[in-house]
């Protein structure tokens, strides 16, 4: 079941994660957790001025709302929605780029891949004390991204 959460622009301006913390409470007390893989998306609601365009990742206050619920909740990427773009939004959120009318985001290769590897060192524990197996999912995660994870990584883990 897809779980949405409704972020508007007074959330953003004040850092106020409480709707976040609100279903995560519930899902952490309910033990569902694990069950609600890939099933998180967000409805932000952030007013820009008329003629405004950029898009949300290039927001200033977004992005900080963003790097304070990474802060807080850095396994997130776990229950976002993957195939509906919430894992490549939370990554543009999180991770310096460009925007190209032919190619789309262009991340700064270099912090893409500390975002990345960060995200697999957290998440592998995470999941890990969630007793989730791990390996697949976080090389799914790393192909979202344009990596391929070479087996060895894992056995260093």
């Amino acid at each position: 079941m897809t779980i949405t959460i409704a972020i508007n622009t007074d959330h953003i301006n004040s850092l106020d994660l409480s709707p976040v913390v609100t279903e995560i409470k519930k899902l952490l007390q309910e033990g569902t957790i694990a069950s609600e893989e890939q099933q998180l998306r967000f409805d932000i609601d952030y007013v820009l001025e008329p003629g405004d365009p950029r898009e949300l990742s290039e927001i200033p206050e977004v992005r900080l709302w963003f790097i304070r619920l990474d802060t807080r909740y850095p396994w997130l990427p776990f229950l976002l929605d993957w195939k509906a773009g919430e894992f490549a939004r939370y990554a543009a959120m999180l991770v310096p780029h460009q925007f190209s009318t032919r190619e789309g985001i262009q991340y700064n290769p270099e912090a893409l891949e500390i975002f990345l590897m960060h995200k697999l060192f957290v998440l592998n524990d995470w999941l890990q004390q969630q007793g989730i197996p791990s390996k697949s999912r976080l090389q799914s995660m790393a192909q979202l991204l344009g990596y391929e994870l070479d087996d060895a990584l894992f056995e260093m883990f």
